[in-house]
């Protein structure tokens, strides 16, 4: 590659990169329907592969998405927002369990006074918090019912079904029109580049996406047997958070055992929760990982992790659903460049002079 190739290369890059950052707020639309546009191109292909036209085996892919998450929303909408209403509902009493006895067990617990462990200044900012929570409502319901706000979400989501269609039929040709594009002395390692990180991709979107709605229901099943109010919310929350092994049981463990010692004030209760989670963590390992996923999805945890945290900081939720593709092609390429240092005179030199 000459000189001149890597500048306009880089050139490239760069300006692909400014525009992404200028344009993140109206691109979330588009960048939701390539992700499911991705997922379901494989079933289309199969159904294409049976007989059937690209139009027709879009139309079935599509439509049969469209019904899982209508039946989804209308499913998981009316709970959560009566779970959420509920979780408002019994803030002031929650505060008030902290003020009087969980800020006090918790400082006799680590051995210091209330002046000392700061709980006096907690329990005074919890108490405005209580006091100021009229005016948190009412800028909350303000924030929920701005129209601004309402049309944006009605547009976007309006926008991602009919881009999804139309990416999903033409899914095969934008591909070929992209390789197309690729200098011919780049095609063949770019596109073997593009094939490692839809392995990876694959893996995680058509499996992890699964293993986690999974782990949801799961876990809001075992916890509403155990009797806790907000199971539904507590359980899809540990279930969204699994993508990082670990995280979404450690997650719901606190948050649902602070919730049962609140609402029941016992171990029992306590030690139940933590049995829902052990329960979800054993069939994870044992069966939904090796079934949906696979032994490896070639994005370390904590990548995805820090991925994930990282794309939200700069980009807001365009990033976050920008971080796991980036963070894909970013582990191939860290992996090419691996193992083309290890195939340098650089790597040898260096082995022959430690010798």
């Amino acid at each position: 590659m000459s000189e001149s190739q890597r500048w306009f290369l880089l050139a490239i890059g760069l300006v692909l990169v400014g525009l992404v950052y200028l344009l993140a707020p109206i691109l979330t639309p588009f960048l939701a329907a390539s992700i499911l546009a991705y997922i379901g191109d494989p079933i289309a292909d199969k159904l294409e592969a049976r007989g059937m036209t690209r139009t027709l085996s879009v139309v079935t892919v599509f439509s049969v998405l469209t019904l899982v998450l209508l039946i989804l929303l209308l499913i998981l909408i009316p709970s959560v927002q009566g779970q959420v209403k509920l979780l408002i509902s019994h803030i002031p009493r929650y505060i008030a369990w902290l003020q009087e006895q969980g800020l006090p067990a918790l400082g006799t617990l680590l051995g210091y006074a209330e002046e000392e462990f700061g709980v006096g200044e907690l329990k005074s900012y919890l108490g405005d918090m209580q006091g100021a929570g009229g005016a948190l409502g009412k800028l909350l319901a303000l924030l929920g019912h701005s129209g601004q706000t309402l049309l944006h979400w009605v547009a976007n989501l309006t926008l991602i079904p009919v881009v999804t269609f139309y990416m999903l039929r033409d899914w095969d040709l934008i591909v070929a029109r992209v390789q197309e594009l690729l200098p011919r002395y780049l095609e063949p390692r770019i596109t073997r580049l593009a094939r490692e990180s839809d392995e990876v991709l694959g893996a995680f979107f058509r499996g992890q996406l699964l293993v986690m709605l999974a782990l949801g229901t799961l876990y809001s099943i075992g916890l509403a047997m155990v009797g806790l109010d907000l199971s539904l919310l507590i359980g899809m929350l540990a279930g969204l958070v699994s993508f990082v092994p670990y995280l979404g049981a450690i997650t719901g463990i606190l948050v649902a055992g602070l919730a049962a010692i609140m609402q029941f004030h016992d171990l029992l209760h306590l030690v139940l929760v933590a049995l829902v989670f052990g329960v979800g963590q054993a069939v994870e390992g044992m069966l939904l990982t090796p079934l949906l996923v696979g032994e490896k999805i070639g994005l370390h945890p904590v990548a995805v992790l820090f991925a994930v945290l990282a794309g939200g900081q700069l980009f807001g939720f365009f990033g976050i659903l920008l971080a796991l593709p980036v963070a894909a092609v970013v582990m191939v390429l860290l992996r090419y460049a691996h193992q083309r240092y290890r195939h340098s005179e650089l790597y040898g030199e260096g082995c022959d002079e430690q010798g």
